[in-house]
């Protein structure tokens, strides 16, 4: 069986139904997505899993949250904020599910090289946002996100203050709120 079949049983098939931001949810489908995706969730920190999103396939989805268990209040609130980035495609309208091809290209953004005033702005967002980056810990969502923070500020002009809403928006870790830590957890730190 090998790494291969561990790593593909990390990623659920899934459609994206439900991720259309441009329409306002009920509370009870909000609350009923929230059920599915508290209860049988996929993600976790380990590297295993940040090296599985590398592979994923068409309609194949990220879901659930990473360190700590997801909290009903605090998702709601995250949903319904990002509505109002819902015509940026590339901002995931539900940071506990998203499309595991946008994950690969928003990682591959990672790398990209910032102008010293573009990266001023990344900087800030570093500083400012409740997790001091894109996640709580260097895990698959550090790079998503960072990607992410990236590309915003090269496509749409995007200024810290704003990489920073969307990361505190886009917070996958579970819980009521701020996790800041930066250490991968001993699970995010295995290798194959």
């Amino acid at each position: 069986m090998g790494a291969a079949v561990v790593v593909a049983a990390y990623i659920v098939f899934g459609s994206s139904a439900g991720q259309n931001a441009n329409h306002k949810e009920t509370p009870e489908a909000l609350a009923a997505r929230f059920e599915r995706l508290s209860q049988s969730g996929n993600s976790t920190c380990s590297a295993s899993f940040r090296q599985s999103v590398a592979s994923g396939d068409a309609g194949e989805r990220l879901q659930g949250s990473c360190c700590s268990p997801m909290d009903l209040h605090r998702y709601t609130e995250q949903v319904e904020g990002l509505q109002q980035y819902a015509s940026i495609p590339e901002i995931p309208p539900d940071p506990y599910d998203i499309d595991a091809e946008l994950a690969q290209q928003l990682t591959a953004s990672y790398d990209a090289q910032l102008t010293p005033e573009q990266q001023l702005a990344y900087d800030y967002a570093m500083a400012n946002s409740n997790e001091k980056g894109p996640c709580c810990c260097k895990c698959w969502r550090w790079y998503v996100y960072g990607g992410l923070g990236k590309l915003l500020i090269q496509k749409y002009g995007f200024t810290g203050e704003q990489v920073t809403e969307v990361w505190n928006l886009s917070d996958g870790c579970g819980g009521a709120g701020d996790h800041a830590g930066h250490e991968a957890p001993d699970a995010a730190k295995e290798t194959f």
